[in-house]
């Protein structure tokens, strides 16, 4: 690996793009690089880049130190000394910060809900995104104890933007640090700053690790207040800290049914059949080599065989244009997929006893078992007997649904925006199921 890869693995908001005589290259930008190391900020001519109000002091504030710690709270826990969660309260900021030491490269998975920025959305004031007094006739910045508020990021902001932006990066920032090298993120986001969030995201985790963005459908009876378009879904964006070839889990297929073994778009070969292992329902009998098949797939026996009992009982090639290679159908015959020649065609077809996961489509609907918020509000209504307490939450098999897509067993998982603690909800139920 050359030198401007791995300043790219380790620091993936440094490198950008730079014309070299007329030759646009990936480069390095050293000044943005000295920034991070040194908390110093650049004066230096900007380069391709996504910028706003802000930006420079939001990345040195999430690489500053802090001199706080966490302190347990025994008598708020349950089984305090035996339990492997852990639930904090705080500025995610600041525990993004103290979590740096226990958990640097060690999360397999993220996953965050922040706030949309719809104009009524409460974000962090943090200290370094403006200057407190400006606020300070409106809302009380700090608590009894100095910690910070919420405070409404209204369209009236000057920097309405901009803040929501400096919010998600700074904290952006510290995630990318603790997850693991094949760690993943998801976000959840809607139109509001979903293009912000793209760019932020491509520079922070570098766009070469930007895996897809699904569709989730969030309500089938959306508020009807729009002239213009009602909003179905909402977006979850994802990332990977170091882009790698695993392959994501969806759906199983749980029916069984008979899939035909051709391909017309395929190449003629040759696959080798074992004795007493392809059903038939073919008369007992000798069947002869030559040509059989269809008009629309040539199927060509290469030697003779003979059925007994409804299965071929000695060795066979068959020549025609197959899905599968004589390897992956050792391996399927290995696994329990049947093997079956029907008919005088000669056709053969197979049924799987236990299939593959699907890899998940860009859609998450009830198509795969995903609620939407309307049930995912009954439902949480009625854990707290019919209170209500939060207005839009995810349903539970939203978020066990993408950590199935990654996680099997023995991982981190890390929600820094946990309103109605969905995450934590679908962490324990996979783990009692």
């Amino acid at each position: 690996m050359d030198k401007l890869s791995l300043i790219e693995k380790i620091f993936p908001e440094v490198i950008t793009e730079k014309n070299f005589d007329g030759v646009i290259k990936k480069a390095v930008d050293f000044n943005k690089l000295k920034e991070i190391l040194s908390d110093e900020i650049s004066d230096a001519p900007e380069s391709y880049d996504f910028n706003w109000v802000g930006k420079n002091a939001a990345r040195v504030e999430a690489y500053r130190k802090i001199d706080k710690t966490l302190r347990p709270c025994v008598a708020e826990s349950k089984n305090f000394d035996t339990t492997e969660n852990l639930y904090i309260e705080g500025d995610n900021l600041e525990v993004l910060k103290l979590l740096q030491q226990s958990y640097l490269h060690k999360v397999k998975m993220i996953y965050i809900d922040p706030p949309y920025n719809t104009g009524n959305d409460f974000i962090y004031r943090d200290k370094f995104i403006t200057d407190a007094e400006e606020y300070a006739d409106d809302i009380e910045l700090f608590d009894d104890d100095g910690n910070q508020n919420f405070v409404e990021n209204t369209e009236t902001n000057p920097r309405f933007h901009s803040d929501w932006c400096s919010m998600i990066y700074s904290r952006l920032l510290l995630a990318r640090n603790l997850l693991a090298d094949d760690g993943v993120i998801f976000i959840s986001i809607d139109d509001n700053e979903q293009a912000n969030l793209k760019k932020i995201c491509d520079e922070v985790f570098g766009a070469s690790n930007f895996i897809g963005q699904w569709n989730w459908y969030k309500s089938a009876t959306p508020p009807n207040l729009s002239k213009k378009i009602k909003k179905n879904i909402e977006y979850i964006l994802c990332y990977e800290k170091i882009k790698n070839n695993f392959r994501y889990r969806g759906i199983k297929k749980t029916s069984p049914s008979s899939n035909r073994l051709l391909n017309q778009t395929n190449k003629f070969a040759i696959l080798n059949f074992p004795a007493n292992v392809v059903e038939s329902g073919l008369p007992d009998g000798k069947y002869f080599a030559g040509k059989y098949g269809t008009d629309n797939y040539e199927i060509n026996l290469l030697d003779d065989v003979r059925v007994e009992n409804g299965v071929f009982v000695n060795d066979f090639r068959l020549q025609s244009k197959f899905k599968w290679s004589q390897e992956n159908l050792l391996r399927e015959i290995e696994h329990g997929t049947k093997i079956f020649i029907k008919t005088k065609t000669f056709s053969p077809s197979y049924e799987k006893i236990e299939y593959e996961p699907e890899v998940p489509p860009n859609l998450i609907d009830k198509s795969v078992n995903v609620d939407t918020t309307e049930q995912a509000g009954k439902y949480l209504n009625s854990l707290f007997e019919g209170v209500k307490i939060f207005d839009y939450p995810k349903p539970v098999d939203l978020i066990k649904y993408l950590i199935n897509f990654v996680i099997t067993e023995n991982a981190i998982i890390l929600d820094f925006f946990s309103g109605s603690a969905t995450t934590a909800h679908a962490v324990l139920a996979l783990n009692a199921e």
